[in-house]
């Protein structure tokens, strides 16, 4: 099944429970595919596509789990903070991926 919510779970690296944590609705609207009442996922979709373009999805998937300057990107999400996850997603492209050691 080829949904926009299939398509930013898989996209993000997320489990059933933080699509549904970020979209705020229950499991039945994402199996029964009633999620057009949810602006955000059309948003998340284009901001996470422009980012998925320039670093790839694989790299974005390990990038939403990592603390970056202004914390985890995924913890944006759940927390329902958009604008914070779309500054993160800008630290990104200017920045691109970048690791840490924890010595």
């Amino acid at each position: 099944m080829d949904s926009p919510a299939v398509r930013l779970m898989e996209r993000l690296g997320l489990d059933d429970d933080e699509l549904c944590a970020i979209l705020d609705i229950d499991p039945i609207s994402v199996i029964t595919g009633e999620l057009d009442h949810r602006p955000e996922l059309g948003i998340l979709l284009t901001l996470t596509e422009e980012a998925a373009e320039r670093v790839g999805e694989g790299v974005l998937r390990r990038w939403v789990r990592r603390t970056g300057p202004s914390g985890r990107p995924l913890d944006h999400l759940l927390a329902r903070d958009f604008a914070a996850f779309e500054d993160s997603l800008e630290v990104l492209a200017a920045r691109g991926f970048v690791l840490r050691g924890g010595g």
